[in-house]
């Protein structure tokens, strides 16, 4: 493999993580006015499971690339991140805003998301080896 592109994505993938974290993170906690509340929405447990599947992606990209750790050490450590953070996301949105709370249903979306997500990498790892 050429060294450069390894080089870059280095460098890429926990700008990207983080940057993606910090988005996550802000658009989950901002205060939503104009909305109404409709319940439990399949499109936003959509939205959730395809959101904490590429979160685990990008963690586990800057793990595997910045860590040294071997992969499944790299899906272990992003599928966690990823899980706490979905958590510790509802658990703030409960506490910190006046307009959101607590949906366990989004928290499972989360999580199902993060364990697809590193099934998929698992499942490619397996097959390019």
């Amino acid at each position: 493999m050429n060294i450069k592109p390894l080089l870059v994505l280095k460098i890429i993938a926990p700008i990207a993580a983080i940057g993606y974290t910090v988005f996550l993170a802000t658009v989950c906690l901002i205060t939503i006015n104009d909305l109404p509340n409709v319940g439990v929405s399949f499109a936003d447990k959509i939205f959730h499971f395809l959101a904490y599947g590429l979160l685990t992606i990008l963690w586990y990209a800057t793990f595997l690339l910045n860590f040294n750790l071997k992969e499944k050490q790299a899906i272990l450590y992003a599928l966690i991140f990823s899980v706490v953070f979905g958590i510790l996301i509802e658990v703030l949105q409960d506490t910190l805003t006046v307009s959101r709370a607590l949906d366990i249903f989004d928290m499972v979306a989360n999580t199902i998301g993060a364990l697809l997500a590193a099934l998929t990498l698992m499942i490619k790892n397996k097959i390019l080896r």
